[in-house]
């Protein structure tokens, strides 16, 4: 193996097992060479960058000191496991993260068995941990199971429902913190580093047993002052009062950036053999290591492919406005008209254009965390008092609060307004982000009204017609990236509802739009009239109510009938189809040919690869076309 100047010791690392021996010191120049190599990996893909930085010593540490895959690590969202994944056997492959063919940009148990648990999304992995070391329990074996999870995902309510049911438990977990905002705890120093040295140990551990055994002796008020006093003790000490009352064992805070700290304390844990939850609480820098992080308000915490010197990321500039940044606008308009409409976002105030119209109306703006299930409830309680709430969030997202936006919002008509972000594929993030399944999923809910953007013009006039619902649900989903350059007023204007629109007269073809393939269906329908066959374009707006005048002026009038959505089987063109049967509109011969995304998960390239992967550009519009009207044509000379 050839040693480079700037990673000798990383070079000979192809396994964690290659980093078992190591000494402190090694470790500490480990480290050094492993946030180098994250820091140009990422300058090269771009991704997430500040959130990896801030693990590099952890991920070291877990590695050196724990025998993985065998002892199980599942990484929280995922979007901080690139160091992980270069020490875990894809350094070689690492450059080509995010991009088409090439490694995910969280974990994923296809890639790697270093990968046990695949994720995306927040708040998972305790839950996950904990069902792992059921099974190990179950089994016989004996192995840990280590989570990392951040304090932002502290904020979802999933990972204390997994932490009050595995402190009910005598299963062995190990849960690390990585409290990466100072949010829960003071900086810390020597004595709070030396207290949690002490409290990892089999000595101390083994001395509060004994302890509490002694305490159990004396009268019930005793014993109970007793454990009452070491908690008080601890929770002044520490903080970790909380995690205490909810069953786990509370080590820290300590520095997560100090291997001598680090290891010792993870070595005492793993020689300690205690059937218990442990929670390690670990302080970390966020973009640790690498200055314009450090210095940068999000720390890189998604960035753009950037020099490595000078930290400047290299976005082109757009052609036209994101699709984001005018639903702040078009929102911002609407709540300068009335007062009584707020934004709410969980934890995606930038990623939704929510900070725009924080800075506009600070008191009407509401950030509740990794909570959407909350969120959703909170909007209904706002909708309940009169108020206008929209809730931003994106499609993907929103799935995890699917049982409030039924029970608590749909089953009661409250005027709740969803605004969902990143609608169809979303490019780098692959999959998991993917906005597959929010029209299938609101467009079956009683007296819903979804609308979807065909573009950002249409996107202003969606978001003042949502504001002016007030008599039931509705919901506008709209795309990630730029808009068509379309020009834009300073208000959207509120559109009538359940109707849609025809852009293109023709005679032969109809191809009917539900969101933003509108501009693939009007290529679509240049290159079919280039081949002598007239086209009709129409834009659908609504799902539900859906526009039955129009589809059946579009069934009656046309040979063939394409619907084009960016979401999955069962959502718009489920809704067309079953006016067309109820409405006797396909017993004349109408070939109807449904376009939508596959049923399969489509791994992250750039958008418009995948939108080819999943058969929904111009081209494949024209041979669904061409193809219904050849079929049609048979039949015709069959029957002749």
């Amino acid at each position: 193996m050839t040693l480079s100047n700037t990673t000798p010791l990383l070079d000979r690392i192809e396994a964690p097992a290659d980093m078992r021996d190591l000494t402190i010191a090694e470790l500490k120049q480990l480290a050094a060479e492993l946030r180098r190599e994250t820091i140009d990996a990422v300058s090269i893909t771009g991704g997430h960058l500040g959130a990896g930085l801030g693990v590099v010593e952890l991920t070291v540490a877990i590695h050196h000191v724990f025998d993985t895959p065998r002892d199980r690590l599942i990484w929280d969202v995922g979007h901080q496991c690139y160091p992980h994944k270069i020490l875990t056997g894809r350094r070689d492959r690492i450059r080509t993260l995010r991009q088409k063919d090439g490694l995910s940009g969280f974990t994923k148990r296809a890639e790697s068995e270093y990968d046990p648990f695949g994720a995306a999304h927040s708040s998972t992995s305790i839950s996950a941990g904990l069902g792992m070391a059921v099974a190990r329990d179950l089994r016989g074996e004996r192995r840990e199971v280590v989570c990392v999870i951040g304090d932002g995902a502290m904020s979802a309510g999933m990972a204390y429902e997994a932490m009050n049911n595995a402190g009910a438990r005598d299963s062995r977990l190990i849960v690390i913190l990585n409290d990466n905002e100072m949010s829960i705890a003071r900086p810390v120093g020597a004595m709070s580093a030396y207290l949690a040295r002490v409290l990892s140990s089999r000595t101390y551990r083994s001395a509060r047993h004994v302890a509490m055994e002694i305490a159990s002796r004396f009268p019930k008020t005793v014993g109970t002052t007793a454990r009452r006093f070491e908690g008080y003790a601890k929770g002044m000490v520490t903080g970790g009062a909380l995690f205490e009352d909810l069953g786990f064992y509370y080590i820290g805070p300590i520095d997560g950036h100090d291997l001598d700290h680090l290891v010792p304390i993870l070595r005492n844990l793993r020689d300690t053999k205690e059937d218990a939850p442990v929670l390690i609480h670990c302080i970390t820098r966020k973009g640790k290591g690498y200055e314009p992080a450090e210095q940068a308000d999000d720390k890189y915490h998604g960035v753009a492919t950037f020099d490595v010197v000078t930290g400047a990321q290299a976005k082109a500039a757009p052609k036209a406005p994101s699709y984001t940044s005018v639903f702040a606008r078009a929102l911002i308009a609407e709540a300068e008209a009335d007062e009584r409409i707020c934004a709410i976002t969980a934890a995606m105030p930038s990623g939704t254009g929510v900070d725009k119209f924080a800075e506009a109306f600070p008191g009407r703006a509401f950030d509740v965390g990794i909570a959407e299930q909350h969120g959703v409830t909170f909007c209904a309680g706002l909708a309940a008092e009169g108020y206008r709430p929209f809730a931003v969030i994106y499609s993907t997202f929103l799935q995890r609060a699917y049982d409030q936006v039924v029970h608590d919002v749909a089953v009661q008509k409250l005027p709740v307004r969803f605004a969902i972000d990143r609608a169809g594929l979303v490019g780098a993030d692959g999959p998991t982000h993917a906005g597959a399944f929010d029209v299938a999923y609101l467009g079956a809910l009683p007296h819903f009204v979804t609308m979807a953007a065909a573009d950002e013009l249409e996107l202003m006039h969606m978001v003042a017609t949502a504001a002016r619902i007030d008599d039931r649900p509705s919901a506008v989903r709209y795309p990630r990236g730029e808009g068509v350059g379309a020009e834009l007023p300073e208000r959207g204007t509120p559109l009538e509802i359940g109707r849609g629109r025809i852009l293109r007269e023709g005679a032969t073809v109809a191809l009917l739009s539900f969101g933003a393939r509108l501009q693939e269906c009007l290529a679509a329908a240049d290159e079919l009239a280039a081949r002598g066959h007239s086209t009709t374009v129409a834009d659908a707006r609504f799902c539900t109510p859906l526009d039955t005048d129009l589809v059946g002026r579009l069934a009656r009038g046309h040979e063939v009938l394409v619907t084009v959505e960016e979401g999955s089987i069962g959502g718009f063109s489920a809704h067309v189809l079953d006016h067309l049967a109820r409405g006797d509109l396909l017993e004349g011969g109408l070939k109807v040919r449904p376009m939508m995304l596959p049923p399969v998960f489509i791994d992250q390239a750039k958008p418009r690869d995948m939108y080819d992967a999943a058969g929904l550009n111009a081209p494949h519009i024209v041979e669904t076309a061409l193809a219904a009207l050849g079929r049609g044509l048979s039949e015709r000379l069959a029957r002749a």
